[in-house]
């Protein structure tokens, strides 16, 4: 379950006058939310230091990736520097999301 902070900074245009927009804040901060959950448990779940992290704490160690993403003969090729301290835990985490069954 996400941490108490992973909605607070989502929700902090709220509230607007346009109950659309409302809505359309409430339902990213939830996707956020259930795909930051996700990861935890699909990806991370035994990797001590990131199965139970915050949103903010995935923010600064998976997702704010210091890579360089190049594309060659039609292939992509994702380049992380070696000195990054969390490269094995993103490879495996990316690694074990993207051999999940696909679904219809």
């Amino acid at each position: 379950m996400p941490g108490p902070s992973c909605g607070v900074v989502a929700l902090r245009n709220l509230p607007s006058k346009s109950w659309t927009v409302n809505q359309g804040w409430v339902l990213a901060a939830n996707i956020a939310a259930d795909l930051a959950a996700w990861t935890r448990l699909l990806g991370l779940h035994d990797q001590p230091d990131l199965a139970h992290a915050e949103p903010d704490t995935l923010r600064y160690r998976l997702l704010h990736l210091p890579a360089k993403l190049t594309a060659h003969a039609r292939r992509r090729t994702l380049s992380i520097p070696d000195t990054w301290p969390w490269t094995e835990a993103f490879l495996l985490c990316w690694q074990r999301l993207t051999t999940l069954p696909l679904t219809t």
